[in-house]
């Protein structure tokens, strides 16, 4: 009683310095809370409050990193309506250069499927295998950002290791069409795609862009494709066109190369010839389109 006592005999400016202590301290607390962005979850994973979170996380090389000038990770994937709470299917990750973005993204409320790509041969070839075997290591190297990933193959347009009738949000697919044209797949694939989708689900399609008129053959030699011939063939499969984007557009890149689009960077199939120029023009014009899969 006579602390309580004393206590309410206080002096006005006491009680002051008392309120301001303590919210002092409430603001301290609540500046030392960690962010949204870098809570882990129960799993010890990254769990990442937004896409710009997983783009500039620490799964991320520095060599990818400098991709991004060209390949607009953010802008691209919110293009193609991207939410971490989705099923996302991507086709032919090759060594994972976006499959190290939407993994962490995806990690705690979505799904991710990787499909990898096989021909119309009976069996990958070595430099496939090895491509395969090179991911496989990247996804077991980190399981806390990668152990949710789901991989399984495309072949002769049907999917294995995962669900694929009728259940995905998302099909995304990054400069990959040129060599399904080249294998007599294309058609296949994108049935494939659509039977995967959910109605009203998304197909992200980015590809290296060709000037209109040019030919199927000039396609397979070089690797670029016209945006009428990808749009009528998703057509065909009953997809309907709902957006395009110039976010990965690149006037400097005139297409009349001795080794095609791989003799941009990355690629630099042509080796030191040429290549500081082929640098300053930068990686492939490029189309970005967004399809539909109606809703019945």
């Amino acid at each position: 009683m006579g602390a309580m006592n004393a206590q309410s005999k206080s002096s006005p400016g006491a009680l002051r310095t008392r309120f301001a202590a303590l919210a002092a301290a409430l603001l301290l607390a609540a500046c030392a809370s960690p962010t949204a962005s870098t809570v882990p979850s129960s799993s010890g994973a990254p769990n990442p409050a937004s896409l710009d979170a997983a783009i500039s996380g620490p799964q991320r090389s520095e060599k990818a990193r400098e991709r991004d000038i060209y390949r607009h990770p953010q802008q691209t994937l919110q293009f193609f309506e991207l939410t971490p709470s989705l099923t996302v299917l991507e086709i032919a990750p090759g060594g994972g250069w976006y499959t190290e973005i939407l993994a962490p993204y995806l990690h705690d409320h979505g799904t991710l499927y990787e499909a990898e790509y096989d021909g119309p041969h009976a069996a990958p070839s070595a430099e496939a295998q090895a491509g395969r075997a090179a991911f496989a290591r990247k996804l077991a190297a980190t399981p806390a950002v990668y152990g949710n990933v789901v991989v399984g193959t495309l072949h002769d347009g049907q999917f294995t290791g995962f669900p694929a009738d009728g259940s995905v949000d998302r099909v995304l697919t990054f400069r990959n069409i040129h060599n399904w044209i080249k294998d007599g797949e294309i058609d296949a694939n994108l049935r494939a795609f659509y039977a995967a989708l959910k109605p009203g689900g998304i197909l992200g399609v980015e590809e290296h862009r060709a000037a209109p008129g040019t030919s199927l053959q000039q396609t397979i030699d070089t690797g670029y494709v016209t945006e009428d011939y990808v749009i009528a063939h998703a057509r065909a499969a009953g997809f309907e066109l709902i957006g395009k984007s110039e976010v990965n557009s690149n006037p400097r890149d005139t297409k009349n190369y001795p080794h095609g689009v791989w003799s941009l960077p990355p690629s630099y199939e042509g080796g030191d010839l040429d290549r500081a120029r082929y640098a300053a023009i930068g990686e492939s014009d490029r189309m970005t389109l967004r399809f539909v899969k109606p809703v019945q």
